[in-house]
């Protein structure tokens, strides 16, 4: 049975730190919806009520468009080992990128990740639960190493071109305003 709250537990929180993986879902009001999956240990959670991710350099940028034309951000974690659960984060983001004012705070929560190109800040409105019954088991192996060694091998002046070329539009053509402000963090 799905349970409800305003904010995270420690349970919850705990549950989190476990998780190897997460699914990030957004979208504008006539967008495609996006369903991204993340990893890499790029999740903090701030406190109850906010948690905020490290996003890298992928081949689109869909989740920042969104963010910036409608904040509504759902998180979505489920028990790939052990007891069944589903837990999902309802709340309003907002993305940082690296010239704002927030990022140097925001950055050094986070273990340094080659290719990072925004964070995004999440305030929860909504916790929801649910049994996570019929998610199949799943044995972590570890973490792939491709994308980091991508984002080193690019270096600085490969990933602004890559900004540049591949994510600055979402592929519904709303602008990410990657090249705006933000500049590759040092790899």
């Amino acid at each position: 049975m799905g349970k409800q709250f305003s904010a995270l537990s420690e349970n919850h929180i705990k549950f989190i730190a476990d998780q190897k993986i997460f699914f990030v879902g957004t979208a504008t009001a006539d967008s495609w919806v996006n369903v991204s999956p993340k990893g890499m240990d790029s999740l903090v959670v701030m406190d109850s009520s906010r948690v905020v991710w490290l996003n890298v350099t992928g081949s689109g940028n869909e989740t920042s468009a969104h963010i910036q034309q409608m904040p509504r951000m759902t998180i979505m974690f489920c028990a790939l080992e052990g007891q069944p659960l589903i837990l999902r984060l309802y709340g309003k983001a907002k993305v940082v990128h690296w010239g704002d004012s927030e990022w140097n705070e925001l950055y050094s929560k986070f273990k340094p990740l080659p290719g990072a190109r925004q964070i995004f800040d999440l305030k929860l409105d909504l916790v929801q639960t649910s049994c996570g019954m019929a998610v199949p088991y799943f044995s972590y192996e570890g973490d792939r190493e491709l994308l980091s060694d991508w984002a080193t091998k690019k270096g600085n002046a490969g990933l602004a071109e890559y900004w540049e070329e591949k994510n600055q539009i979402s592929i519904d053509g709303i602008p990410t305003h990657i090249t705006d402000l933000s500049k590759p963090n040092s790899c």
